[in-house]
C-alpha cells in the first residue's frame, strides 16, 4: 500500500526541480488507515501539491498503530507523526518526547452535524442502557485506545466500574462485528468504515455514541520534533500549505465523485464503500484550516488521566506549534484574494 500512494506522489513530487540546486526536504510522515488517514490520500490528485519537489518531498510511511510511530520519531527515522489523543500524553509522559510538538489537528469526534464513533448491541438485545452492561462482555481495539477511552467515561458515567462490573476484551476492528453477531461479546467499539457496513447496521443498534461519553474529541493530530521544526521551517510551512489545498479540494462537495473515485483507488475498494459517507456530514469533522480543537485535546487528556492511563494532566498547549499551520492557511486565503 505505501508503494501505491509513494509513487502517486512521486508523480507529482518530482514533476518540478530543486531550487536554486538545494535538495528539496524529506518529510517522511506516518499514517495508519489508508484514505482516513490523510497522508494516505493528500496528493493523489495531481497539482494540489505546489511546492513538491521544490522546497520538500513527501515519504509517506504506514504503521501498524502509534508504539511504532513513537519509536520512530524518537530515533529519527520520521519527521511527522500521527497520534491519536490518547498517545500524545503517553508520548511525552512516558516515552519522554517532551519536545513533540503539535502542528496541526487531523480529525475530530463529536462535532454537531458530523459522525461520531458508536458501540454497537444486536437489535434483540436485552440492553437498552448503559446500566444494563453490568456483567457483560465488552469488546474495543486496546485498553487506552480512544474508543477503549469513551466506552470506560461512558461507563463512569452510569456509575458501573470497568474494571469489576464489566469484562472489556481486546479485538481487531474489522473482527468485532462477527464476534458481536456469534454472541461472543454483548457491545463493541467500531469506527468507520466498518460502523457503517449496512450488514452491521441491518442487525445491530448504537447503544451510544462517543459524543455522547466525552463530548467533542480532537481525535488525532499531526506531530514533529521541536529541533527539526526549527531548522525546517520554511519547508514545513510550504508543505502544510500544500496540504491544505489538498484537503480542501477532497472536502468540497463539487469534487466528491473524483474524491471517492481516488479513495477507491488508493484503499483497493470499491467507489460503493466509500461513496455514501467519505469526506461527508456523515464521516468525522476535519478542519478546512488544519487547526485541532485545543480545549477539546485539553479535556481528552484529562479523562485519560482520570481513568488512569496519565499520571498527571498535561498543559497541550505548551506542546502546540500552530503557527505553522496558521501561516500555512493565511498563504491560501491571500492567494485566493488575488
Amino acid at each position: 500500500m505505501r508503494r501505491i500512494v509513494a509513487a502517486a506522489i512521486g508523480l507529482v513530487a518530482f514533476a518540478a526541480g530543486p531550487v536554486l540546486g538545494a535538495e528539496p526536504l524529506k518529510i517522511r510522515q506516518a499514517y495508519v488507515a489508508v484514505v482516513s488517514n490523510w497522508v494516505s490520500i493528500l496528493f493523489a490528485k495531481d497539482g494540489l501539491a505546489r511546492h513538491a519537489g521544490k522546497s520538500y518531498v513527501l515519504d509517506p510511511v504506514h504503521f501498524k498503530g502509534s508504539p511504532q510511530i513513537l519509536t520512530a520519531l524518537a530515533t529519527g527515522d520520521l519527521e511527522i507523526g500521527h497520534l491519536a489523543y490518547s498517545s500524545l500524553g503517553l508520548a511525552i509522559e512516558n516515552a519522554g518526547l517532551t519536545d513533540l510538538r503539535i502542528i496541526s489537528g487531523e480529525f475530530q469526534d463529536g462535532v454537531p452535524g458530523h459522525y461520531s464513533d458508536e458501540y454497537f448491541v444486536l437489535k434483540d438485545s436485552p440492553i437498552h442502557k448503559v446500566e444494563d452492561l453490568k456483567g457483560r462482555v465488552l469488546a474495543t481495539n486496546g485498553a487506552g485506545s480512544a474508543i477503549d477511552i469513551g466506552l470506560r467515561a461512558m461507563l463512569r458515567k452510569h456509575g458501573l466500574d470497568e474494571r469489576k462490573d464489566v469484562t472489556i476484551i481486546e479485538a481487531s476492528l474489522p473482527n468485532m462485528a462477527a464476534m458481536l453477531m456469534e454472541h461472543k461479546v454483548d457491545l463493541f467499539a467500531s469506527v468507520p468504515p466498518f460502523a457503517l457496513d449496512p450488514t452491521l447496521r441491518s442487525a445491530a443498534r448504537p447503544l451510544f455514541t462517543q459524543r455522547e461519553a466525552l463530548g467533542r474529541t480532537q481525535m488525532a493530530v499531526w506531530v514533529a520534533r521541536l529541533s527539526f521544526i526549527k531548522v525546517h521551517r520554511a519547508a514545513l510551512v510550504d508543505y502544510l500549505e500544500d496540504a491544505l489545498r489538498a484537503e480542501r479540494w477532497f472536502l468540497n462537495p463539487a469534487n466528491h465523485h473524483e474524491a471517492v473515485e481516488i479513495a477507491a483507488r488508493i484503499g483497493k475498494q470499491p467507489p460503493s464503500k466509500y461513496d455514501s459517507w467519505l469526506f461527508t456530514d456523515k464521516d468525522y469533522y476535519r478542519d478546512p484550516n488544519g487547526l485541532p480543537d485545543m480545549q477539546a485535546l485539553q479535556a481528552n487528556i484529562h479523562v485519560q488521566k482520570e481513568l488512569g492511563f496519565l499520571k498527571a494532566d498535561l498543559d497541550v498547549n505548551k506542546y502546540a506549534a500552530l503557527d505553522l499551520v496558521e501561516e500555512a492557511a493565511a498563504r491560501l486565503k491571500q492567494s485566493s484574494q488575488r
